[in-house]
């Protein structure tokens, strides 16, 4: 597995990262344990998780669960130098933190998830939303900047940067990145960070897929230009790319059925739509054209992008990963991408 270096930092990691956010709800234990050997074997050493998970649903009784398990991992195989940790700290809600987090909050938060992981140190500490609010999470059909304060925001991010910066000093934490963030909050916490001699951010986890390419425009500008890498979550749009949910079929051990029966939506946060369904079926129609599983079709195409990329593979059982691990040695044809750009040009942002 080809390796990458995070920015400016001393962090490398695997070109491809395996998401977490199932483990202790959707994926059991046991199971949990079985993915990240079979992740590990494969080559994919950077794994990614939160304070917050598991979600589908998140419940305030199992937040920071998944971080247990993975540390009960780390504890029984051993070789903790062998892989990269990547956590984050949430957000504003009501299931962690209602204020989200401040210096005082993740000096805190970082011991948290130390012990949680049974580890001395996090390869990748991130902020998982801002607490100045965003647009990620489809609030960008109703976003409204308008209540923001500059001068807060700032001092907020010198306040964070303090707090990460004595955390790296202490060896917790080896690199720092941003998640679910703007353009002009990206920019902002670069520029503040150079202004304090402060570490910079080498990363930015945001939703990027076939069917959600927000990131392609003033955020490659900024990762390109300011050496960040982009962590891609959700690179088969919550499930929808492998066509499982293809004409309203929903699986009964799927993400939307498992949400549905605690309540909840069973919308896959709003991308399920009858826009996205249309938007499938032409992906899958390109792939039987180009003759490519429509899987590996999606994810190699994240990470042939003119910005540094790592897709966050994520499966609830071992027979979706293994299919995962099956196609990362896809390269896709110059005629392939070019097909690719026409057709999103009829489906862009279907949800």
């Amino acid at each position: 597995m080809r390796q990458m270096t995070l920015g400016n930092s001393s962090v490398q990691v695997s070109a491809v990262s395996l998401g977490t956010m199932t483990f202790g709800n959707q994926t059991s234990a046991a199971e949990a344990h079985a993915q990240l050997d079979r992740a590990l074997a494969a080559g994919i050493t950077l794994f990614d998780t939160a304070e917050l998970y598991p979600v589908n649903p998140v419940r305030r009784e199992t937040v920071g669960l998944t971080e247990t398990i993975i540390g009960d991992w780390l504890a029984t195989r051993g070789g903790r130098d062998r892989v990269q940790i990547a956590t984050k700290a949430a957000g504003p809600g009501d299931k962690v933190r209602a204020h989200g987090y401040d210096g005082a909050t993740l000096r805190q938060t970082i011991d948290d998830s130390l012990r949680r992981l049974r580890c001395d140190h996090i390869d990748l500490y991130q902020l998982h939303w801002p607490v100045r609010g965003s647009y990620a999470f489809r609030q960008n059909w109703r976003y409204d900047p308008s209540t923001q304060n500059r001068a807060a925001t700032l001092a907020h991010m010198q306040d964070v940067l303090e707090a990460l910066d004595q955390a790296m000093r202490a060896g917790k934490i080896r690199a720092i990145g941003l998640s679910n963030e703007s353009a002009w909050g990206a920019m902002r916490w670069i520029d503040t960070a150079e202004a304090m001699g402060a570490p910079r951010m080498v990363s930015i986890q945001n939703e990027y897929s076939l069917m959600y390419r927000a990131f392609d425009t003033d955020l490659a500008e900024v990762a390109v230009n300011e050496g960040l890498v982009l962590l891609a979550y959700s690179p088969l749009a919550a499930g929808l790319l492998t066509g499982k949910y293809r004409r309203g079929v929903v699986p009964p051990a799927s993400r939307i059925a498992a949400d549905r029966a605690s309540g909840g939506p069973g919308d896959l946060g709003g991308r399920f739509t009858p826009r996205a369904s249309l938007a499938v079926e032409a992906w899958h129609g390109l792939a039987a054209e180009l003759g490519l599983d429509p899987i590996h079709m999606a994810i190699a195409f994240t990470r042939q992008r003119p910005f540094a990329t790592i897709p966050i593979l994520g499966a609830t059982d071992l027979a979706q990963l293994d299919h995962l691990l099956a196609g990362l040695d896809l390269v896709l044809s110059d005629q392939a991408l070019k097909s690719i750009d026409k057709l999103h040009r009829s489906h862009p942002l279907p949800f």
